[in-house]
This record gives structure tokens, C-alpha cells and sequence, in this order.
């Protein structure tokens, strides 16, 4: 049997990528703006059919920071934060010297629990401090519940900003992710539903919001002949080059968010059959995920005791790369001393849960080698 990696999720290429990479190179763009980054800024707010405003930035992480200079975080200024995420919804809050508060999730969607969500604010408001922004996340693709979030930011004037690097191509009622929030995030990692190989953006309201944002991140140059600067400035903005594969990328992401739908029923039809095996899906049909990752809760005492972490290592042995969910950031060394609501659903979900192979590039030849460990594994 071939034996060749497996990866959880790979880059996969649709062919016009190189087109527009050429053109830029044909005509000497090789820079940080040009109309490849142009070209995908329009894809982008065409393709989420909703009265925003796109920023092409260097990565994800980038368009966060950005969202919190945006909304005025400063030092000591606290800012709301889901705890089962990666590492980068929370970082930004640290370089701007804020406090970040952690909140558990919910089961349905393991993303921002509503209630834990308020429970939080009302203690902070308590210890005369009223958080800056809110940072929930559609985790693995899969939408938060937008209406119960935005209920309890809306009744305490919180701004959202709405983490969707996982989510480019998901819905909730029908409506693109990326737009819900005051901000949006999108990323463009090597890993993600399509990839400019590095990169993100920041999605705002307003023409005039996503100018102060790209004003930021080219140095806040200021208006001059000669290079003058009136506030801090970054280095975020997206190459023409990454533009360019992105352009080439938009092409094919309904296509690469149908297979992988299509591997998360594979993952549902398999374990089916199988008691103790919850297949990470929508909780109803408000909610439409991309799948971007599948993933898998197991209940090691209906498994005759074996664990997520047996199956991980059984996948490895065979070349199959798969990996835990996000390790909750309440837990992480770097942010463990700050405060956390909830109770313990993100706990138990790191504890027991593992994402699988899902990418829209997968073949029916590693499906099959996917489904024989597993048949191994579970004993069919």
C-alpha cells in the first residue's frame, strides 16, 4: 500500500493561480500593493454579498491587532476572548498590553458560550471594568450562534470582532461569516479552505474604517512628499505576489468547500455505526459550516477504554497525520493567570476530541487508507 502523508489539511491549487502570479511578474509588480491586491479585495466583498469592506493584510493575527487598534484597546483595557481557539485570536490582545478574559464553550457549536459570555461581563462591569471588544470565533468552520452573541454585546455596548480565519464560505442564516461582527477576520494560511500561501484580511463597515485600517498597516505614512508619521504603524499589508494566488483561489472555493463537506460525510457515514463517536456537525439548519476541519469526539468508556490519543497514534503509525483540538488558552502557560468564565465544555473537549484528514485535495485511495486503520482501530 502507497504510504505517502495523509495531511489534515493541505494547500490545494486550482490551476488560475499561476496566471495571475505571471501577470504580476510580466509587469514588474513584485511589491506589497498592486492590482492583483485590488483584484482580490473586490473577489472578496463580492463573494461575502454584504455591505462590507476588505482589506488584503499579511495574515489573520494581523487583521485582529488591527481590529483592536482600530477600536482604541489600549494598556490595561480588557478585551473578551474565546478560550477554544488558537493561539492567535488572543495574542493581539497581549500587544497592545490589554488583559484578555477567556470565556468556556458551548456544546452545540463549541464555540462562545452566550451565557458564560454574560456572566462575564456582568462581573467585570462588577469590578468597574467594561471589556473593549469581544473576540468569538467560528471554530473549525462551524458558525458561533451569531443571534445569542450579538444579543449580549448589543445589550451592553460591546463591539464584536468576529474571528472567521477558519470560516471563509460558512453561514449562519444564510449570511456569509466574516460580516456579522463590527470587524471580520479572514485568514489565508497555507492550511486554510483556500490560501494565498500567507495571508488574511480585515473585513469593516465602512469605506472609511477599512482606509484607517490599511492606513495602519503600511506604516501610517502620512499624506507627504517625504516619509512622515503621526501614529504608530505596521508592516501588514498583503504582497501583490499572495494576492495573486489568492485571485486564483476564489475561483475554486465553493468547489473546495463542497469536498469538504463531502469528507465530513464520509466521517459521519462512517461512524455512524459506531456508539461512543460524535462526528462534529451542525447543530441545526441555521447553521452551514465549511468544514474546513472534521473532527471527532470520542467517549473512551464506550470505546472499551481507548482514547483519542490511541487513535491519533494509530493514524501515525500509518502516515496519517491528525491532531488534538485546540488546547483551551485558559490553559496555556502564557495565559493561564488571566480570568476565565464557564465551566469546563472546552476542558473536556481538548480531553476527548481529535481532528481528522479534511481537505478538499483528499483522494478516493486515501479515504480508503483512512477507513482500513480505522477499521483496525475499532475492530470492524
Amino acid at each position: 500500500m502507497n504510504n505517502s502523508k495523509i495531511w489534515l489539511s493541505s494547500p490545494h491549487m486550482g490551476g488560475k493561480e499561476l496566471l495571475y502570479v505571471q501577470e504580476a511578474f510580466d509587469t514588474n509588480w513584485i511589491a506589497p500593493l498592486g492590482p492583483n491586491v485590488n483584484g482580490f479585495e473586490l473577489d472578496l466583498e463580492k463573494y461575502l454579498d454584504h455591505e462590507i469592506h476588505v482589506g488584503a493584510l499579511s495574515s489573520g493575527t494581523a487583521a485582529i491587532h488591527l481590529a483592536l487598534v482600530l477600536l482604541g484597546v489600549k494598556e490595561n483595557d480588557e478585551v473578551i476572548c474565546q478560550s477554544m481557539t488558537f493561539s492567535a485570536s488572543a495574542n493581539p490582545i497581549l500587544y497592545q498590553g490589554a488583559i484578555p478574559v477567556f470565556i468556556d464553550s458551548e456544546s452545540e457549536t463549541w464555540n462562545m458560550c452566550p451565557k458564560a459570555l454574560e456572566d462575564a461581563i456582568i462581573d467585570r462591569l462588577a469590578k468597574g471594568k467594561k471589556p473593549k471588544a469581544i473576540i468569538a470565533v467560528h471554530l473549525y468552520g462551524m458558525p458561533f450562534d451569531v443571534d445569542a452573541i450579538q444579543f449580549v454585546a448589543n445589550k451592553y455596548q460591546i463591539p464584536v470582532i468576529e474571528d472567521s480565519a477558519e470560516a471563509l464560505g460558512s453561514t449562519f442564516k444564510g449570511r456569509k461569516c466574516g460580516t456579522f461582527g463590527d470587524f471580520g477576520i479572514l485568514s489565508f494560511n497555507g492550511n486554510k479552505i483556500i490560501t494565498t500561501s500567507g495571508g488574511g484580511a480585515l473585513v469593516t463597515k465602512t469605506k472609511e474604517l477599512k482606509e484607517k485600517g490599511v492606513f495602519f498597516a503600511t506604516q501610517s505614512r502620512d499624506n507627504a512628499p517625504h516619509y512622515q508619521h503621526s501614529e504608530i504603524g505596521y508592516n501588514y499589508r498583503m504582497s501583490n505576489i499572495c494576492a495573486g494566488i489568492g485571485r486564483g483561489q476564489m475561483e475554486v472555493l465553493d468547489k473546495h468547500v463542497a469536498l469538504r463537506g463531502a469528507m465530513n460525510q464520509f466521517y459521519k457515514d462512517y461512524f455512524a455505526a459506531i456508539e461512543g463517536v460524535t462526528v462534529f456537525t451542525e447543530p441545526n439548519s441555521d447553521y452551514k459550516s465549511n468544514h474546513w476541519l472534521s473532527a471527532i469526539v470520542m467517549q473512551p468508556e464506550k470505546l472499551n477504554g481507548r482514547t483519542r490519543e490511541d487513535l491519533r497514534l494509530a493514524l501515525e503509525q500509518q502516515n496519517i497525520e491528525s491532531r488534538p483540538l485546540w488546547k483551551p488558552m485558559h490553559l496555556q502557560p502564557i495565559f493561564e493567570k488571566y480570568p476565565y468564565y464557564g465551566k469546563h465544555v472546552a476542558e473536556s473537549l481538548f480531553e476527548d476530541g481529535l481532528c481528522l484528514p479534511s481537505g478538499s485535495n483528499i483522494t478516493d485511495i486515501e479515504r480508503e487508507r483512512i477507513k482500513q486503520t480505522f477499521d483496525l482501530f475499532f475492530n470492524k
